[in-house]
């Protein structure tokens, strides 16, 4: 029988982890003593092994609960999770590929094209941790909730390059001093929206200024934007109500 903090020394992790996962009946010690001391056996230490295995690969502690006390052999399991952490070996492999291109091209001083940049976005789970950020911005500051949408990798890749591309010619007519009335200001706006309607997205001239107004008002988005270029924020604005006027002429 091994102590609790003979098996946390063991397994790399904590005590309090340890606690933890016996507090929500993930982890149950096999015995306990009088004076209250956790005592774990091989079962223990075997089922502890693979909770840290699904942990590793971002399962939360309730879905791992749920697949750990299925009817699955221990075999079953391990085969399964072999499976997964070679996923994930090979996944890591493409991004580690991606950033070597990332770092030849800024060496070289030759842009990277936008589908070896987004490449590293290739699953749904990807997706979710990098819109967790905003999404969770946009409920607590707007009680806007994106969690229940659902994710369609190659859709959002390709918004995404779009979205890339857009914003860098956005970004370097501000920087050569174009007009917002510049006819190529103007034929780049509307080629955006029209991708963003065949794409189902909210798509019309006001609803584009009223996305810009919101970059403006709020820290999130508008911190985010400058950083990308000071003043981006208030030009985009700009450009959005100088091509509403446009539109209604």
């Amino acid at each position: 029988m091994y102590t609790v903090h003979e098996v946390a020394k063991l397994a790399h992790t904590t005590v309090k982890a340890l606690h933890h996962y016996h507090k929500i009946g993930l982890l149950i010690p096999e015995q306990t003593t009088e004076a209250g001391y956790r005592l774990y056996g091989k079962k223990s230490v075997e089922r502890l092994q693979q909770i840290l295995f699904y942990k590793e690969l971002d399962f939360p502690l309730k879905e791992i609960k749920k697949l750990l006390d299925g009817e699955i052999d221990r075999e079953t399991t391990l085969i399964q999770q072999k499976y997964l952490l070679e996923q994930r070996i090979n996944r890591f492999k493409g991004l580690i590929k991606t950033i070597n291109s990332s770092i030849k091209s800024v060496k070289e001083g030759v842009d990277l094209d936008m589908e070896t940049m987004f490449k590293g976005f290739e699953t749904e789970r990807e997706w979710q941790e990098a819109l967790k950020d905003q999404k969770e911005h946009l409920k607590k500051e707007y009680d806007f909730d994106l969690s229940s949408q659902p994710i369609h990798v190659k859709s959002m890749n390709d918004s995404a390059r779009e979205a890339q591309s857009f914003n860098e010619d956005m970004i370097r007519f501000l920087q050569e001093g174009f007009s917002v009335n510049n006819p190529k200001v103007l034929e780049r706006v509307k080629e955006h929206l029209s991708f963003l309607e065949k794409k189902g997205h909210p798509s019309t001239p006001q609803d584009f200024l009223n996305q810009t107004e919101l970059f403006i008002v709020d820290d999130f988005h508008r911190n985010m934007l400058e950083e990308w270029q000071v003043g981006y924020t208030y030009f985009l604005n700009k450009v959005a109500a100088n091509y509403l006027a446009n539109s209604k002429e």
